[in-house]
């Protein structure tokens, strides 16, 4: 079922090139469908977005504003739904809020030896949008990964955005709503709604930055509105790295690449091991609990297309191999696992030790689960409280400190041919520039 490739193969390089390359690609005509709604959105507003609504997720209402779900009805939800489900996304509520409270940055000044004030000042973004996808399944654990760190942030609004097919909402994804503080939520989902939070129309509020996943019309979308609002990232099939030594049961290994492989058949499960009777023994326990899974169909495409067992040499060779891939969840399944983190320089979240399912990140553990894809963890980060707050430089010059850094920009302003940018400078010297 899944490739076993072994790094010291003389195929090896060609071997991995063909099991990584990107199976999700930018396809023309999708960029052009995308295109075309986000200029009709921009254009027609509410009319557009009702029209697009109703071809789409067969929901027909006579106005937008019925598109908003009321307060009332989040609450009814969250009222409604099992104790236990309650229990559970409050408590990953308050672990969510807890991490990401750690992330916050403040303000700050000081002031140089010549008296000039420089620094910097921390700024919430005014509202923000987040997209949850719906249809096939539902992501409460969503709606609390991107709402929190949002909430932490000091975000004025919060604008959600959720499909729901024919009229369907899941009452989990409306509690989470209500337990983190959303603002306003409207069932509109696709390319429509990444249109509706970047340019708004007479019901949505167009937004500063959206957040969220979504399938590929979404994440076209969120790449096609970049410049005009900010996204998070554009994100890719998801991704599973286990880097394993032998000493954690192979079923438990087996089931975490299984966590993967069933959110769709592009997602990738690999396991790197340099013990070959492990990885037999975890080849052993796929075979033995595939058929027992519910999503088993989208798992066994998964590992057939794009998994791997692969032998490596040692540790060392299996995190030099992690590196290269850049990972989006990579989890070291070994006895001493920060002997190992060192060494770790590209992984979206690092899960360590035996006991440490990624499934756990996914819900509850507090990190955020939005996690860059497709090897840019290389470049970029989780999603974080970071994200939803701006930087602004300050600089304040003094009679004093201006004498220097107005003769140094008057020099380099000079050599660049910017006659203005030297003379406003120069002006404000004491041996000012005459007219």
């Amino acid at each position: 079922m899944m490739q076993r490739l072994d790094t010291q193969s003389a195929d090896f390089e060609a071997a991995l090139a063909r099991l990584t390359e990107s199976q999700e690609g930018l396809d023309d005509s999708v960029a052009e469908t995308v295109a075309d709604i986000i200029a009709d959105v921009a254009q027609r507003g509410d009319s557009a977005l009702l029209e697009y609504t109703q071809r789409f997720d067969a929901l027909e209402v006579a106005s937008a504003v019925e598109l908003e779900v009321p307060r009332e009805r989040q609450q009814a939800a969250l009222e409604r739904i099992d104790p236990a489900h309650r229990a559970a996304l409050e408590a990953a509520a308050q672990r969510v809020r807890s991490y990401h409270e750690h992330q916050r940055q403040e303000s700050w000044q000081y002031h140089d030896e010549a008296g000039n004030l420089l620094g910097q000042k921390i700024t919430p973004l005014q509202r923000a949008g987040i997209y949850v996808p719906g249809g096939k399944a539902s992501y409460p654990s969503s709606v609390l990964m991107n709402a929190m760190p949002a909430k932490v942030a000091g975000v004025a609004e919060i604008i959600m955005v959720v499909p729901a097919p024919g009229g369907e909402l899941n009452d989990l994804v409306l509690a989470a709503a209500c337990i983190a503080g959303v603002d306003r939520v409207f069932t509109i989902g696709g390319a429509q709604a990444v249109a509706a939070l970047a340019y708004g129309t007479q019901t949505v509020p167009a937004v500063d930055k959206i957040v969220g996943p979504g399938n590929i019309y979404v994440a076209t979308a969120k790449r096609q509105v970049f410049g005009r609002v900010g996204i998070d990232m554009v994100a890719g099939p998801s991704e599973i790295l286990v880097i394993a030594d032998g000493s954690t049961d192979p079923d438990w290994v087996a089931m975490d690449l299984f966590s993967q492989a069933e959110h769709d058949e592009n997602a990738q499960s690999l396991l790197l091991c340099p013990d070959a009777d492990y990885i037999d023994a975890v080849q052993a326990s796929i075979k033995r609990l595939l058929p027992g899974m519910s999503r088993a169909e989208i798992i066994t495409a998964s590992l057939e297309a794009r998994g791997a067992l692969i032998k490596t040499r040692d540790l060392a060779d299996a995190v030099a191999l992690s590196n290269r891939l850049a990972p989006e969840h990579l989890e070291l399944s070994v006895a001493d696992p920060q002997a190992l983190l060192p060494a770790v320089e590209h992984a979206g979240a690092i899960f360590m030790g035996a006991y440490t399912s990624e499934a756990l990140g996914d819900y509850c553990a507090g990190p955020n689960h939005v996690l860059p894809t497709s090897r840019s963890a290389r470049f970029s980060s989780p999603l974080g409280v970071y994200d939803f707050q701006k930087r602004s430089s300050i600089i304040m010059c003094s009679e004093q400190g201006v004498q220097e850094l107005g003769a140094v920009a008057s020099v380099l302003a000079r050599g660049e041919s910017l006659e203005a940018h030297a003379r406003s400078a120069e002006y404000r010297l004491k041996t000012g520039a005459s007219d």
